[in-house]
């Protein structure tokens, strides 16, 4: 998998400064576990001066279940409201069983699953924000026999700590994203002592 990151127009993506194309690079470190399917995307242009983004996809047995994203964004100047040069921008979407859609504690569970992937990872960060969905569907009338759905979504920013010389490690999350990506979809963890296998991004289905 290659990240590729989007500029201004007439930037070269070479030019972006050396603590954003570092940053980029540690991303392609990441291993995630081969349920899920990644790959490059466009970054928003508008936001930031600098910016590179990863889609992903959780699938099992041919089957999509969920879906994500994740974007870095780099601004040399700082900004007051990240708190920082770097922000991270992610999303991540499920499907649920109804019953658990209908649960008032889905939302705080859902905050928390971002929470704890990020500890897990030791990704260091601060400045979280963000807001969890949930969206439950049942039919009626002439459609009354079809299954009822349910999804959650959850979108999340957070500034991630850099070292002391501004540098910034993106490999723990990116990792957590992909952890939240199949928490969301009832996935179990891994369990301890067993390595997660990197998936072959950008192949899916293998």
């Amino acid at each position: 998998m290659v990240a590729r990151h989007e500029t201004h127009p007439g930037n070269a993506a070479a030019a972006g400064p050396a603590e954003f194309r570092a940053a980029v690079e540690s991303m392609r470190r990441a291993s995630l576990r081969p349920e899920v399917f990644c790959e490059e995307m466009p970054a928003p242009q508008r936001i930031a001066p600098w910016s590179s983004a990863l889609s992903g996809d959780v699938t099992v047995d041919e089957e999509d279940l969920g879906t994500g994203r994740l974007i870095l964004l780099h601004d040399p100047a700082g900004n007051d409201a990240w708190d920082g040069t770097f922000r991270c921008v992610a999303y991540a979407r499920a499907d649920i069983d109804p019953e658990l859609g209908s649960d008032p504690m889905l939302a705080a569970v859902g905050w928390s699953w971002l929470v704890e992937a990020l500890d897990a990872h030791g990704a260091g960060h601060h400045a979280a924000s963000g807001t969890v969905t949930c969206v439950t569907t049942e039919s009626f009338g002439g459609m009354a026999d079809e299954d009822g759905t349910a999804q959650v979504e959850i979108r999340a920013s957070w500034t991630p700590d850099v070292d002391e010389e501004g540098g910034l490690d993106m490999t723990a999350h990116v990792e957590a994203w992909g952890e939240l990506m199949c928490t969301a979809v009832g996935l179990p963890p891994v369990p301890e002592g067993v390595t997660a296998i990197p998936s072959r991004r950008g192949q899916r289905g293998t």
